[in-house]
């Protein structure tokens, strides 16, 4: 079984996401990893979050900037500084040519090795993880990577109004997906992990309460995937795109 470590890192990767927080629930650790071996990371939030939060005060406006702020200190928790926003409606996201575009732009933009993003497919055993927007958006960046970016002629007003040439990423890596192959050893980094959620105040009351929920999780992916004991591990699905 493949485990990841530094070595997985790449010169470039770009973090597709439906909400704020995703990505620090899902692959925050790996992040880490990537930014310390020396990769470029750049996240792209589909939305700004502007329906979260159970208990709130604030209106969608006031979320949306709260949100935004709340994802680019978590993100600098794990040396991202690249934090981007499309600013699709919370909870009304679809797999639309639209979104299909603005993804694809973001990968001619910053033409990653690898693209992380969140699975197209409902699982049924964790059924919180099927979101309607993280299903919209991984089908939609899926879409982005192929055929669309590396397609010099879809979207074509990309190359000729913008000057953003055919980008291929050569491979996807789906947290949590369907069929899991590759384990992220982030042991060492979960305090980075952990930082980085605790960023998220509007949405993680008791990040303290939290905590050892979230290593329990890590430890049973970590045994799932043939670590020693004691180890914490992130779970992907690593598609060959190229």
């Amino acid at each position: 079984m493949p485990v990841a470590d530094e070595q997985d890192a790449v010169e470039r990767v770009l973090v597709v996401m439906a909400h704020p927080d995703d990505v620090d629930f899902g692959c925050a650790g790996t992040v880490a990893l990537w930014t310390l071996a020396g990769t470029e990371v750049v996240y792209l939030m589909v939305t700004d979050g502007d329906a979260g939060g159970d208990e709130r005060t604030l209106d969608g406006t006031g979320m949306a900037e709260l949100r935004r702020a709340e994802q680019r200190k978590a993100a600098a928790a794990v040396g991202v500084h690249d934090v981007r926003f499309l600013g699709y409606p919370d909870g009304r996201v679809l797999p639309t040519l639209e979104l299909r575009r603005d993804i694809a732009r973001v990968i001619r933009q910053v033409r990653p090795q690898r693209l992380v993003m969140p699975s197209p497919d409902r699982d049924w055993r964790r059924i919180a993880v099927s979101h309607p927007d993280h299903l919209a958006t991984g089908e939609a960046a899926i879409n982005a990577v192929y055929p669309d970016a590396r397609n010099p002629h879809a979207h074509p007003e990309l190359l000729a109004d913008e000057g953003l040439g055919a980008w291929t990423v050569p491979e996807v890596w789906i947290p949590h997906g369907r069929e899991t192959d590759h384990w992220s050893d982030v042991t060492e980094v979960f305090d980075r992990k952990m930082a980085a959620l605790a960023c998220h105040e509007s949405q993680i009351p008791d990040v303290a309460d939290l905590e050892p929920r979230m290593r329990e999780g890590l430890a049973a992916a970590a045994a799932q995937g043939g670590l020693p004991e004691g180890r914490l591990a992130e779970v992907f699905q690593v598609v060959d795109t190229g």
